[in-house]
């Protein structure tokens, strides 16, 4: 659950006069909007400047936790542009989701549990342009995210100190699996399938050429799979290139070789665009002579 309130709204509006606060205020609550849905969140409320989004529903996926906290990073740099800036915290946890009916008005998609009050908390400890997240949101997203422990803290109606973590960058990893280093369950069954695989690694590696197309639908396992493979490889080398795709950037064809190359390459949320393009020098100079034009063609 995302909670994002705007930063100074009272400042805001003994700056402009109301007309074009009221128009601002439009483009902020449609780039938020717009933010929210594009990472498969759904807008709840909007409570003032407030916005309080859910992600998990009314459709579940396996990574909401995730994609909260990119739209929460997302969400700061799209108030950067319209030169506003944002507070967020995002919380989860088990709430209850349903329609409300009374005193003559209705409230579709009303929430009731400790997590929207957790989200609201985190927010206002948030400073601006800051995304904070609780305990469980952490365990959820492993190390998909560079982060900064805040500690324990006592927040307004919670009784015990909260540990909670400011979201700093998203991490450049190779796969979502590698984010799950210690959590993954024990793999059962499949054995088949894996058998498979080892044995078309196999004649190819003796230069029999082969193709294996594995399809299924949505969380039946096919990454954990090929997982499966790989460490059943570990005796011999062999060159690996893995390109995972993300329903996130489906409007970049491209991502999941951009994402790759950062990966390869080393590249650190922090890096400025020379260390980049040095860093990305590097890579190719292990593969082509003419670097200059290579990285030319790559970098943007």
């Amino acid at each position: 659950m995302l909670f994002c309130d705007l930063v100074g709204s009272t400042e805001l509006s003994g700056r402009h006069d109301p007309e074009d606060l009221r128009e601002l205020l439009r483009r902020y609550h449609d780039a938020m909007t717009a933010v929210v849905e594009r990472y498969g969140g759904y807008v709840a409320n909007y409570l003032g400047d407030g916005i309080l989004a859910y992600f998990g529903w009314p459709r579940a996926e396996e990574d909401e936790a995730v994609q909260a906290i990119r739209a929460g990073l997302a969400a700061v740099a799209a108030a950067k542009e319209l030169s506003l800036h944002v507070h967020i915290g995002i919380a989860s946890g088990t709430v209850v989701v349903g329609d409300l009916d009374g005193a003559g008005r209705r409230q579709a998609g009303a929430v009731a549990g400790e997590t929207p009050n957790l989200a609201a908390r985190l927010e206002a400890l948030a400073g601006p342009d800051q995304v904070v997240i609780g305990g469980l949101t952490r365990q959820l997203v492993g190390t998909s995210f560079i982060l900064d422990d805040l500690g324990p803290q006592q927040l307004k109606g919670i009784a015990e100190p909260v540990r909670v973590w400011q979201v700093l960058a998203e991490r450049s990893v190779e796969s979502r699996f590698d984010t799950r280093a210690g959590r993954l369950t024990r793999f059962i069954g499949r054995e088949h399938e894996v058998a498979l695989l080892v044995d078309r690694f196999e004649r190819a590696a003796a230069g029999e050429g082969q193709t294996v197309l594995l399809s299924g639908e949505a969380g039946i396992g096919k990454s954990r799979i090929v997982r499966q493979l790989y460490e059943r490889l570990s005796w011999t080398s062999y060159t690996r290139l893995r390109f995972q795709c993300s329903p996130s950037h489906t409007e970049s064809a491209l991502y999941p070789v951009i994402r790759h190359l950062e990966h390869a390459a080393g590249f650190h949320p922090d890096d400025e665009r020379e260390t980049r393009l040095d860093k990305l020098e590097a890579l190719l100079r292990q593969a082509v002579e003419d670097v200059t034009e290579s990285a030319a063609l790559l970098a943007p």
